[in-house]
């Protein structure tokens, strides 16, 4: 049995691109690829002036978003990929899920996409992502517009690589299950995490790809990440999170943990690198996925020092 999610429900709708009107369908994408070329320009300005009231009064994350990719997407060209209309009939200061696309009877299909968002005012909303060639690894850039009046005002701007070292996040699932054979359930767990990211291009939306990475590793998660507690250089720390990032290229460990006062930035680094030899000399696998680790001590204030030691330097 299959269904069209497209219809109303619980006040809300998601049409496909297949399903909007062709004017509209014209006037989105338009808007999109103009806001691409004022980000691969480096015009935060501009782009500025054309977002919504709220994303425009607290613009820093989307300018740092555009300075900080600028220099990959100058003179690219972006290729819609897809479209989607999310339209609200009533406002919500809730949770809300929009299933776009057709879904079975065990959920979602490969021509299905659930996009989980929060406080949405009465309005048309649109999602739309580009595929950009650079010339190192496949990026994505998303955008989401708002409609006002006649016009489509940026609500929301991402950028992120859809692959990572030439590979794609398929590859990098494949990687988590040879990691499960060997039994390094650590490295398995986390590959997946980066498989997920990779095919995730907006970080609030989920396909039948990520679903079934998410069900599939769930019976083999550790229970003791992030480790509570890790003693080393003679200290007992308090780690509060271990994942996956890439950089420059590679793919590292990030472990964060507590820390008093980063304001001392030797005592800061000892610690940093303390953690990370440790963290290795608990989990050597480690050794197997990763080109490096970053530990970054974090006070509770969240201001934090970082240190990255490539693996082949941790002893």
């Amino acid at each position: 049995m299959m269904f069209c999610a497209s219809i109303a429900a619980w006040g809300q709708t998601c049409l496909t691109s297949d399903d909007i009107d062709e004017a509209v369908r014209t006037a989105v994408l338009n808007s999109a690829q103009r806001y691409f070329e004022m980000a691969a320009a480096g015009d935060a300005a501009t782009l500025r002036q054309n977002a919504i009231a709220t994303v425009a009064a607290d613009f820093g994350g989307i300018e740092a978003a555009i300075k900080s990719n600028q220099s990959m997407l100058n003179g690219t060209q972006a290729k819609p990929r897809w479209l989607y209309i999310l339209k609200v009939d009533a406002n919500s200061s809730d949770h809300i899920e929009f299933l776009c696309g057709v879904f079975g009877a065990s959920g979602q299909t490969a021509n299905s996409v659930v996009f989980s968002l929060n406080s949405l005012a009465t309005g048309s909303y649109a999602i739309t992502t580009m595929d950009v060639p650079t010339s190192g690894d496949a990026m994505a850039t998303s955008f989401i517009l708002q409609q006002e009046g006649t016009a489509w005002k940026l609500g929301g701007y991402y950028v992120k690589p859809t692959q990572l070292n030439g590979h794609d996040g398929q590859w990098y699932g494949q990687k988590a299950r040879e990691f499960k054979a060997k039994g390094q359930l650590h490295n398995a767990w986390f590959y997946q995490l980066e498989a997920r990211d990779l095919l995730a291009v907006v970080p609030f939306m989920s396909t039948l790809a990520t679903d079934q990475l998410y069900d599939e590793f769930q019976s083999v998660r550790p229970a003791d990440l992030p480790p509570t507690d890790l003693a080393a250089g003679g200290k007992t720390f308090h780690l509060t999170a271990m994942f996956p990032a890439a950089y420059q290229n590679d793919l590292d460990l990030v472990v964060k943990f507590t820390h008093p006062d980063v304001s001392n930035a030797s005592l800061a680094y000892q610690d940093n690198v303390a953690v990370m030899k440790a963290l290795v000399a608990k989990y050597p696998e480690l050794r197997d996925a990763f080109g490096g680790i970053v530990a970054r001590a974090t006070e509770p204030s969240g201001k934090d020092y970082g240190t990255l030691m490539l693996m082949k330097d941790i002893r």
